[in-house]
């Protein structure tokens, strides 16, 4: 082989491989189908379906937030129908199944944080430990919720404790030790007249941000307390009713109101939350989940006849939404993130 020759298969190939590195470093957007056949489905930011992989699992559930997880280079996703939370990985040729956990009672959202997962379901939340082979199938840590009454909606991760929702009327917290839940699910104390369906939620440190969807109201929460409430109903939020998903970008918190059919932006300080924006964007189905990260923001719309969409909005540097693309989906999916990294 010649020199020259050599020089440029050498620099085809390495082109080649850094050219394969950066698509697997695209940032694409995951949900489920929801299905009976449950499947992850995978869209990059120009809104076409790009993967399809089986979960091994069954679909099923609704009105919850957080049914999709990424983190620590996974992404995890509820199987309601069939008790199970399936978990994948990013790899060079795309998703690829990893592991199939059985949980205690039939899960309806899932949460990272740095060493460990949790699964939210009816009327329980556990942790499970994440090792180097992979997320132990035992969990070394069930705590029973305080309604249990089937309404659980979403679990996140605030500082050293877990943030869950129950429909039925309850913020609650779960100490963490290690990582692991321990002893047991502990109410906020709310308002009397502030307890009408807690719903989705979004942390960042300590702090939690949690709709009362029914109530028009969004709490600040942290270290167990409420530390504030703000309406996003008349005459503040201008009719922008029963918030429901929330997604936080810098200091904007992005708030998806089904019945109004709208997005909300909000301001999100370390102690109070100010209504910014009552309609920051318009979306043609009614949302049931929203994400976003890095000037990306999507939803997952709920249409008539069982169908959905996958709406897209660029976020620009003053925190205003333009859509790019919206794609119909055959099947109610659920959940929605954001995957940047492999």
């Amino acid at each position: 082989m010649s020199g020259r020759l050599s020089v440029v298969l050498t620099t085809v190939l390495v082109t080649a491989a850094s050219a394969t590195h950066a698509a697997n470093h695209d940032p694409v957007v995951v949900t489920s189908s929801n299905t009976v056949n449950n499947q992850l489905l995978v869209f990059d930011t120009a809104g076409a379906l790009i993967e399809s992989v089986p979960t091994l699992g069954q679909g099923g559930v609704e009105n919850n937030a957080g049914g999709v997880a990424a983190g620590n280079g996974l992404v995890a996703v509820v199987n309601h129908g069939s008790h199970t939370v399936s978990v994948f990985s990013r790899g060079e040729n795309g998703f690829e199944f990893r592991q199939l956990l059985a949980v205690v009672s039939p899960p309806v959202s899932v949460a990272f944080s740095k060493d460990h997962l949790y699964v939210l379901g009816t009327t329980t939340v556990e942790s499970h430990r994440l090792g180097i082979d992979g997320i132990d199938t035992i969990a070394d840590g069930v705590v029973p919720l305080v309604a249990a009454d089937g309404s659980a909606a979403q679990v996140g991760v605030a500082g050293d404790r877990l943030i869950v929702t129950e429909k039925s009327g309850t913020i609650e917290v779960v100490q963490l030790e290690g990582g692991a839940g321990v002893g047991s699910a502990v109410p906020v104390a709310l308002p009397e007249d502030s307890r009408d369906t807690p719903f989705g939620l979004v942390t960042r440190g300590s702090n939690a941000y949690v709709t009362i969807a029914h109530s028009d109201l969004i709490a600040l929460v942290k270290n167990a307390r409420l530390i504030t409430l703000t309406a996003t109903g008349s005459p503040g939020g201008e009719g922008q009713h029963s918030p429901c998903w929330l997604a936080v970008v810098g200091p904007y918190l992005y708030s998806s109101n089904s019945p109004s059919r709208s997005i909300s932006r909000l301001v999100a300080g370390g102690n109070n939350i100010v209504v910014d924006l009552p309609v920051a964007a318009q979306t043609v189905g009614a949302p049931v989940d929203i994400a976003a990260v890095n000037g990306l923001l999507v939803v997952v719309e709920s249409n008539a006849g069982g169908t959905s969409h996958l709406t897209q909005f660029r976020i620009d540097e003053d925190g205003n939404l333009a859509p790019t693309t919206s794609t119909a989906i055959a099947s109610a999916a659920n959940g929605v993130v954001i995957v940047s990294e492999n």
